[in-house]
């Protein structure tokens, strides 16, 4: 066992090879920002954030997000190269332990075969893509898919 959090957020993190570091700023405040809990002392669903719930956050590297298929085999040349990729990955968690608790983000061995468990409680999965995040004027934006 590398990494495992109770009830909180599992992040699986695609980097593309153009990201830069305000691409990882935008991550990092959505992620930790995103109103995805019920209040329970109200009720009233989707008003509180992973912070205010004082719950973790586990990122997991998964550049295979970035796959496309070519015929029948994937290809992964959008996705940040492996040596470039670990270090902004590495970055990119740290910037997350500063913004909220270290011991509330976790994160598992960056390019290690890996099997993660998930028990998805609601269910909601939600995509963040921060190049969407040039396009908005007046909000940020996100992606929701099933």
């Amino acid at each position: 066992m590398v990494s495992e959090i109770g009830p909180g957020l599992l992040v699986l993190v695609a980097l593309h090879e153009s990201d830069t570091d305000s691409d990882a700023d935008y991550i990092c405040r959505k992620v930790l920002n995103m109103r995805l809990f019920t209040n329970e002392s109200t009720g009233r669903g989707w008003d509180q954030n992973v912070m205010q719930r004082n719950y973790e956050v586990l990122l997991v590297s998964q550049f295979t997000l970035y796959g496309v298929l070519k015929g029948n085999k994937p290809d992964f040349h959008v996705a940040m190269p492996p040596q470039k990729a670990k270090p902004f990955y590495e970055s990119l968690v740290d910037k997350f332990r500063k913004s909220y608790r270290p011991d509330g983000i976790k994160d598992g061995v960056f390019g290690a075969m890996m099997k993660v468990n998930l028990v998805n409680d609601g269910p909601v999965t939600m995509q963040l893509d921060s190049s969407q995040s040039s396009k908005s004027t007046n909000e940020e934006t996100g992606k929701t898919i099933n």
